[in-house]
């Protein structure tokens, strides 16, 4: 039997959300943001969808899961809310804005004993879905470095608005599409123990707001009167218990010719490696066969990568809520990632090497 959803934040990330959600076979009961008429939009698009005037009147329905679709600064309030009104939850990334609030989420959660999932989507993309397989069939071997890089020339998003408000993100590129990377990073290679990272972040195009030139504006027009006071890049390398390292390359803008650097994830082990671009169609494994060198490329079968991922998700989803599985993306994982976030900004700030908090 479906069970019914309710969104929690009804911008175009609640929209993405209850759109896939509706695709898996969830029933869309209700919605819920601080533009009412935004709630209403999304709600005249399901049938039977009731727009809610607060989030405790939505929580108070019968909606059996939320969807956390809201600015990071509030995930953390929406989501014990939920769990504290009896609701399964898939959050967003990042899972909140410091370590200290990720431990107050699972707190909540483990009290509800509800399922929390997190929004690590890119998880459920075809081609880390295909190296993920080579990957957990031991055909690398030992991994000991991954490449993570996602660069744009001029992709500021909402520039002025709560993206580039830090304290309502949480910082720029690296906590916003660096989290993607940094878990998936981890996912594929088993690997969550980081233990030490040096990282430094910068900010060099969206101050002045009037003078940044951008060709498009995600989350946008840009607000003239705003705030830009978070980093527009970021880079990093990350040492784990085991041995493996990290190099993290992260920027919403940049002076890059296009194509020119590689968007994707490279990943080195003793047997094999691979590279591939997150929402490619395609994985290069680099390794050997009866002594020779070769390069072997998996089939797999992907529509549109971006809809793949979301269907995994929701898939995976529904498993955790109706079937008992375990997530898929753990609050524990979510809160990994987020120590190593804050390690990346710590080394900036200081200059040097950080520990990671356990």
């Amino acid at each position: 039997m479906p069970f019914k959803l309710g969104i929690i934040g009804c911008g175009s990330i609640g929209n993405v959300h209850a759109r896939n959600a509706a695709k898996a076979g969830i029933e869309i009961a209700g919605t819920w943001d601080v533009k009412v008429d935004r709630g209403k939009t999304l709600s005249d698009l399901h049938e039977g969808c009731v727009t809610h005037p607060s989030i405790d009147a939505l929580l108070a329905s019968d909606v059996d899961a939320v969807a956390v679709a809201v600015p990071n600064n509030v995930h953390k309030e929406c989501a014990i809310a939920a769990f504290d009104a009896g609701k399964h939850v898939l959050l967003e990334k990042p899972m909140a804005l410091s370590v200290a609030e990720c431990d107050e989420i699972i707190e909540a959660r483990d009290r509800s004993g509800k399922v929390l999932q997190l929004g690590f989507v890119c998880r459920g993309l075809p081609t880390a879905h295909a190296a993920k397989t080579f990957i957990d069939a031991g055909r690398f071997g030992e991994i000991y470095h991954v490449k993570c890089s996602l660069y744009r020339r001029r992709g500021i998003p909402g520039l002025g608005g709560w993206f580039t408000t830090k304290s309502l993100s949480g910082g720029g590129p690296l906590i916003d599409i660096g989290v993607h990377v940094l878990d998936l990073a981890m996912h594929l290679t088993g690997s969550r123990d980081p233990e030490r990272a040096s990282g430094q972040v910068v900010s060099k195009f969206g101050t002045p707001i009037a003078d940044y030139r951008y060709t498009n504006m995600w989350s946008g027009p840009p607000k003239l009167e705003g705030v830009f006071d978070v980093e527009d890049g970021a880079v990093a390398l990350v040492r784990f218990g085991g041995g493996m390292t990290l190099e993290l390359n992260v920027t919403w803008a940049a002076n890059v010719p296009e194509g020119i650097l590689p968007n994707g994830m490279t990943v080195m082990g003793s047997k094999a490696g691979c590279y591939f671009e997150l929402f490619g169609d395609s994985v290069k494994i680099a390794t050997e066969e009866e002594g020779q060198i070769v390069d072997v490329s998996p089939h797999f079968v992907t529509t549109e990568a971006h809809d793949d991922a979301w269907a995994r998700q929701y898939a995976q989803f529904i498993g955790a809520v109706r079937d008992g599985v375990a997530p898929h993306a753990t609050g524990e994982d979510g809160r990994c990632v987020q120590a190593l976030i804050e390690a990346i900004y710590a080394s900036s700030d200081a200059g040097r090497e950080v520990d990671v908090t356990s």
